[in-house]
């Protein structure tokens, strides 16, 4: 998963109300762990900033990334 979070062929999308975005320019963003997410408001960023861990777990998970055999399981406590 490289480039910017929650982009699917050219498509980019909120990750914390799921909404599609047309273009990330002049939206609202945040940077977590050297990844750029973007929001289709202020609020929905301020809710990510305050659970980011949780919101990129949850994007690792959708991909397969946390069951796929041989790769780290990061959080499944």
């Amino acid at each position: 998963m490289k480039g910017v979070q929650g982009q699917s062929q050219g498509k980019h999308w909120d990750p914390v109300c799921g909404k599609q975005l047309e273009t990330p320019e002049g939206q609202p963003s945040s940077e977590y762990k050297k990844r750029r997410y973007f929001f289709c408001s202020e609020r929905c960023r301020h809710t990510f900033e305050r659970q980011a861990e949780r919101f990129r777990l949850n994007e690792l998970a959708r991909v397969g990334a946390l069951m796929t055999p041989g790769r780290v399981r990061w959080g499944l406590a």
